[in-house]
């Protein structure tokens, strides 16, 4: 069973932005593309733990602000010739508000 939490209004994202959303179990990068999807990844990318949330969003993907890996929005997988991914977790916009998957934010403690 999911349980559904509000985390912010669509409009405190910018398209082809992101922010952090804090909890108990750490960190999550929020990002809103240009087409108002919003998509949840840990903050940190796979590489060098860089700022996710910091990066620049083109597409369904985002590039890490230290050494411009690309990661998916999607899968959270890198593209192109660099290994490595990130947790991602259900998200979606129900009349203009950013609602995330609690159960998943759970879920994360365990792994």
């Amino acid at each position: 069973m999911s349980t559904w939490i509000d985390i912010a209004s669509l409009e405190d994202i910018p398209q082809r932005g992101a922010r952090v959303v804090k909890t108990s179990r750490g960190c999550v990068a929020v990002f809103r593309t240009a087409e108002d999807e919003v998509f949840a990844l840990n903050n940190a990318c796979p590489h060098k733990a860089g700022p996710l949330a910091e990066g620049i969003v083109h597409g369904k993907s985002v590039t890490c602000p230290l050494h411009n890996w690309v990661i998916s929005l999607e899968t959270g997988t890198a593209e192109g010739e660099d290994e490595g991914s990130v947790a991602t977790y259900p998200a979606r916009v129900e009349d203009g508000r950013i609602l995330l998957d609690q159960s998943f934010l759970r879920a994360r403690a365990a792994a």
